[in-house]
């Protein structure tokens, strides 16, 4: 079994994490945290999401935070865009890349944004076809590919059906996530293979939530298939709706930690992630769910 020699780690936290938060976050903390990324080496961050305030205020101040940040070459800026409107709203602020996301399954897909599977992949097609025409990448995210909260378990056909609906409309990377996070290694396996028989494996990505404390085991599961592309979190940030009190978004600073045993590249400063990571717990008052931040930290006051 050979690993792959070097990962990218794609930091959703300041869109991804931060919108699960009650309360919003300020605008100057949130750019100060993609510039603290950026410092720790960060090449991929998801900055914000172009959605109605009415439904996400978390993410209202979008068009501010874009103007906010400090650009660096060489990092990759994405936001997430549901519809035409956000992708209007978007463009403006010169984003890299841009986000469109899907279920796998139906009844979350009618729950989360009160339409079908083909009807959301019919609200994608025109954004896409924009997107393309602006010379931005689209980076598909295909949420509940494991499990969903209403509907169970769900099977690698299911993954594959929405896979090819994706590709149909031009998608160019497929994320596939397990957003409640009750998946384990083979069951991983298996949907991601099906996600590779449809696109090639640089894009090919994976989400792992740490609900049920698999996310590292999942990410493991890919790196056995070649795969060198991951969502996380700084700090852990993001919560799972689906599940009260469980974790959400497995955290980047364990995530590197994972690599740096396996001697896999990441280019990431640990250290300076947990600094990342420790700012923005401070805003939010609470210590990092991060296991291995909370040990790092500890570590320094001893």
């Amino acid at each position: 079994m050979k690993l792959p020699h070097t990962v990218t780690l794609v930091d959703v936290g300041p869109r991804d994490g931060l919108q699960n938060e009650k309360q919003p976050v300020a605008t100057e903390h949130k750019a100060r945290l993609v510039s603290l990324l950026q410092d720790a080496g960060l090449k991929e961050i998801e900055v914000t999401s172009f959605v109605s305030p009415k439904w996400v205020p978390q993410m209202g101040d979008n068009t501010a935070v874009m103007a906010a940040i400090e650009r660096r070459a060489g990092v990759r800026y994405s936001v997430l865009t549901p519809n035409m409107k956000g992708l209007e709203s978007a463009l403006p602020t010169k984003p890299d890349e841009i986000v469109v996301f899907a279920a796998a399954s139906e009844a979350f897909s009618q729950k989360n944004i009160n339409c079908s599977i083909a009807e959301s992949i019919e609200r994608f097609a025109p954004v896409v076809e924009m997107a393309h025409a602006a010379g931005l990448k689209v980076r598909g995210a295909l949420s509940c590919a494991m499990g969903c909260p209403y509907e169970g378990d769900i099977s690698a056909d299911q993954v594959e059906r929405v896979v090819l609906l994706m590709k149909d409309i031009g998608v160019d990377h497929m994320g596939v996530a397990d957003t409640i996070g009750v998946g384990t290694p083979r069951k991983v396996q298996a949907a991601m293979e099906r996600a590779l028989k449809h696109y090639p494996l640089a894009e090919v990505s994976g989400h792992f939530h740490d609900t049920y404390g698999q996310a590292l085991s999942n990410i493991y599961a890919c790196l056995e298939l070649g795969i060198h592309t991951f969502d996380a979190s700084v700090a852990g940030l993001g919560g799972c709706p689906y599940a009260k009190g469980a974790t959400g978004n497995v955290a980047t600073e364990d995530v590197v930690f994972l690599l740096n045993g396996l001697g896999i590249e990441t280019g990431i400063d640990l250290d300076k992630l947990v600094d990342a990571g420790a700012f923005i717990s401070e805003v939010l008052g609470r210590p990092p769910v991060s296991r291995v931040a909370r040990a790092l930290l500890a570590k320094r006051q001893a």
